[in-house]
């Protein structure tokens, strides 16, 4: 079925993802990388930043599943390095962890990669003029990224900003990026009813008087 070009990504994330489960899995990500960077202290300074980054993803998959069951997701089971990702109306969910400003290190993942060519059904919305005529999607893929500082000097213990990414088919470009701080604010301006100002302007009829002859003016 062929959808109103009017659509747009953001309205689709927000259709699809609750305003709750987006809440829940923001502060579930820092919770985890706040457990990470706690397990990592007293370890030796010269693989510290491996350490706390290995125990980021496992720390932050976990408090992420959390958040993707209490959401009813029904997310994918933790398995070693595996990827953590539920389903919320057309779009998976998933996570990873970058340092700021390297959205490249997204399509390290083979998997990642896969997950994203379901986003094709979505690209018209972006690109019209570059890709076929847009029919509402079956499915499309989102992902939770955490941008972290590139040094443990500057705030390790927690994401510098959490993103609700979108990415095109190849993972090489971004349909749709936006901090989950901004993004949440998209709910209210949704639930907002459409309001249309009044333009009449009421007049006020002048007196009418009466002449001693019994006219009025």
């Amino acid at each position: 079925m062929t959808h109103s070009q009017k659509d747009t990504i953001p309205e689709l994330l927000v259709r699809n993802i609750p305003r709750g489960l987006v809440m829940a899995i923001e502060e579930a990500l820092g919770v985890g990388a706040q457990r990470a960077f706690g397990g990592a202290k007293g370890m030796d300074q010269g693989h510290l930043p491996h350490i706390v980054g290995q125990l980021r993803h496992f720390h932050m998959n976990e408090s992420f599943h959390r958040a993707l069951t209490v959401g009813e997701t029904n997310p994918t089971p933790i398995r070693g390095n595996g990827i953590v990702s539920g389903r919320s109306g057309v779009f998976t969910l998933a996570r990873f962890n970058i340092p700021e400003g390297f959205w490249v290190n997204g399509r390290r993942s083979h998997t990642r990669r896969q997950m994203s060519f379901a986003n094709k059904a979505i690209e018209p919305l972006v690109q019209p003029e570059l890709f076929e005529e847009y029919s509402a999607p079956s499915e499309a893929v989102a992902f939770f990224v955490a941008c972290f500082s590139g040094s443990l000097h500057v705030q390790p213990e927690s994401p510098l900003s959490i993103q609700i990414a979108v990415p095109d088919r190849d993972m090489r470009g971004w349909l749709f990026r936006e901090p989950v701080s901004a993004f949440l604010q998209r709910y209210e301006l949704e639930q907002k009813p459409a309001t249309q100002d009044d333009l009449a302007k009421p007049k006020l009829k002048k007196d009418k008087k009466q002449g001693k002859d019994g006219t009025t003016s």
